[in-house]
């Protein structure tokens, strides 16, 4: 059996290729997953009515990726619920969400039982975001294994991990659909270095996460005041450069640029473990014939190359 469990599709020798940990925005695979069927009203569910829509296409994205970028290591990264460092500084940060849907509530576990069956380690922190454990490790085996890492997901808050050893895959609309980000090419769509990311944020805020940045200033306004005075420090220290109106929106809301950038800025110090060795991607083919089985999954068991039945 080869490092990859003999399964279609994908190199026999993993030892020849240069180590590559892929890190999984697992919330992200999982919600786009559940929202491609249930928008259309059709929601997956086993003959007991557990549904696994959700589960189903984030085995199906997960996989597409693992053949398409043949990462040598692979880890998935969840948040954890609850409050975190961030709620505690800004009360209302992600409060306009509203709750997962009954139908997605049970396949947070789940997807996991099926993550670990794959033995890819499932990874969260309290207190933390998924963002902030990917940095963190992301960071980390670049600095200390001198590996080349893959963040695949669908957030642009993470474009700012970007480095000579960090790409950034974000997943567009449709399956295999995916833009790569380098520096280089960040540079090249937005003229933003990666730390200029969390600048550009805290200037115009985030309405999915809910921090308003400095109120009447936008995106394309926030990227040309980065851009021409490098960061948020350097936009303060040139106010009076600046346009009247502009300056004075930033004179009127300088508090809550300095917070929106801070909630902005992924957190590259969590302490969370991530054991490289226990990330080297390798299939147990009885172990996810097991729980596809369970799931009545048995054609991600094909799409794999996996024998479901034995």
């Amino acid at each position: 059996m080869s490092e990859h469990g003999g399964i279609e599709g994908l190199p026999e020798n993993v030892l020849a290729r240069k180590p590559t940990l892929m890190l999984v925005d697992g919330m992200a695979l999982l919600f786009r997953a559940y929202y491609a069927t249930a928008l259309k009203g059709y929601i997956r569910r086993t003959e007991a009515g557990v549904p696994t829509n959700g589960i189903y296409g984030f085995v199906r994205y997960l996989w597409d990726a693992i053949r398409q970028f043949d990462p040598t290591h692979v880890a998935c990264c969840w948040d954890m619920g609850g409050r975190t460092f961030r709620t505690e500084q800004f009360e209302s940060y992600k409060g306009n969400r509203s709750a997962a849907p009954d139908d997605l509530i049970p396949q947070f576990d789940l997807v996991k039982e099926v993550v670990e069956a794959m033995d890819i380690p499932n990874i969260g922190m309290p207190g933390y975001e998924a963002d902030d454990c990917i940095g963190t490790i992301a960071k980390r085996c670049a600095r200390e294994s001198h590996m080349d890492v893959q963040i695949l997901s669908g957030d642009n808050d993470l474009l700012q991990l970007t480095d000579e050893r960090i790409k950034v895959i974000i997943m567009k609309k449709g399956y295999g659909n995916y833009q790569v980000y380098t520096p280089e090419f960040l540079m090249e769509e937005k003229g933003l270095k990666p730390s200029q990311v969390v600048d550009m944020k805290g200037l115009m805020g985030d309405s999915s996460d809910n921090y308003p940045g400095v109120k009447g200033i936008g995106e394309k306004t926030a990227i040309k005041l980065v851009q021409e005075f490098g960061d948020v420090d350097g936009i303060l220290a040139n106010l009076d450069k600046l346009t009247k109106s502009v300056r004075t929106k930033i004179e009127n809301d300088l508090d809550m640029l300095h917070m929106s950038r801070s909630l902005a800025e992924i957190h590259c110090e969590v302490p969370v473990e991530c054991p490289i060795d226990l990330c080297k991607f390798q299939i147990d083919d009885s172990k996810v014939s097991a729980k596809f089985e369970e799931l009545e999954m048995s054609s991600l068991g094909k799409m794999m190359g996996v024998d479901v039945f034995g």
